[in-house]
């Protein structure tokens, strides 16, 4: 059977996609922010529990590779070698990413300014979206509502404070099995509220505004700090429009020490699940122990964009080659 060799998205958004990347660049220019490109190829994978990273193995070799799955280590070190402000606009990849939303192959814009407060990078995350999207939207509203508020508006819950039991509970009617959750405590209730924010909460998000959500617990911090004012939570947000998770960003963690054992943490339920384990990107490390600069930063989903943009279904129609016809 002769395959169809023909692009997934039609001429008139792939003519769009150049443009957007186009206004992209020119909106970073004229903040005077660099652009740097750093390596797909790399020797230290994302320990996230959530992250599948590809493996890569070069003819001769006997070390496998990975390709990344977001260039924000290898970002950090050269904010910490004295870069300045920089962006990259790159592909990444991630395993086990299929749906209406998800590619494994996709775009990430992602960029780091010194000395920004998360709220000033929420700001300026708003700013590149209505530099970015139709003339129509760039009146949108902008809300900063915290994890809490949405937790509690919607699903009537306290995210920080309620019992296991109850996430529990809600999650099955939710349509989500038990047996399929971790034991261990910490790690379920985490499992518990993510389930809760992607299925009810998220997509009933920013129906007609850029809805920036800040102050994730702090089991979630990933790579952000802690929130000195409200330890229980990070200096993390995440930006929804229509339903649909746009970006992700961070104050950005500078002690190499408490990232350390943050990858370590990572690593232990990544073996109780029966994951790969991989050791910590030392590079990555000393950087951090050499000194990062005050700084926040931030991933954008750009194929997401383009959706909203294009008026797109999914993410397929505007990619040209989506991962099952590439």
């Amino acid at each position: 059977m002769a395959q169809d060799w023909r692009p997934t998205a039609d001429l008139a958004t792939l003519r769009l996609r150049a443009a957007l990347l186009t206004r992209a660049r020119a909106f970073f220019a004229a903040r005077a922010v660099l652009e740097v490109d750093t390596p797909l190829v790399i020797n230290a994978p994302a320990s996230d529990v959530h992250i599948e990273s590809a493996q890569v193995l070069f003819p001769g070799d006997t070390q496998a590779r990975f390709l990344h799955s977001s260039p924000e280590y290898a970002m950090k070190r050269l904010l910490a070698a004295g870069s300045g402000d920089i962006f990259q606009i790159c592909h990444v990849v991630r395993g086990l990413e299929r749906g209406r939303h998800h590619n494994s192959e996709f775009t990430l814009i992602e960029w780091y300014r010194l000395n920004f407060s998360l709220d000033a990078l929420m700001d300026e995350v708003a700013a590149l979206l209505g530099h970015l999207l139709p003339a129509g939207t760039h009146a949108l509203r902008v809300q900063k509502r915290s994890y809490r508020e949405v937790f509690r508006e919607h699903i009537q819950l306290d995210p920080l404070t309620t019992d296991i039991p109850t996430l529990r509970e809600a999650a099955r009617r939710a349509g989500y099995e038990s047996d399929t959750l971790p034991a261990e405590p910490a790690e379920l209730r985490d499992e518990l509220l993510q389930m809760l924010m992607g299925s009810l909460i998220g997509p009933r998000l920013g129906t007609d505004a850029l809805c920036f959500v800040h102050g994730y617990p702090a089991s979630q911090a990933a790579l952000a700090r802690l929130d000195s004012g409200e330890p229980r939570t990070a200096l993390r947000f995440e930006l929804y429009h229509r339903g649909v998770e746009l970006a992700n960003g961070f104050h950005e963690l500078a002690s190499a020490a408490e990232q350390r054992q943050r990858f370590q943490l990572d690593n232990e339920v990544r073996r109780a699940r029966g994951m790969p384990v991989y050791p910590p990107d030392e590079r990555m490390l000393a950087a951090l122990g050499a000194g990062l600069p005050e700084c926040a930063g931030v991933a954008l989903g750009f194929d997401r964009v383009v959706m909203l943009a294009a008026g797109a279904a999914t993410i397929a129609d505007v990619l040209a080659f989506p991962t099952e016809r590439a």
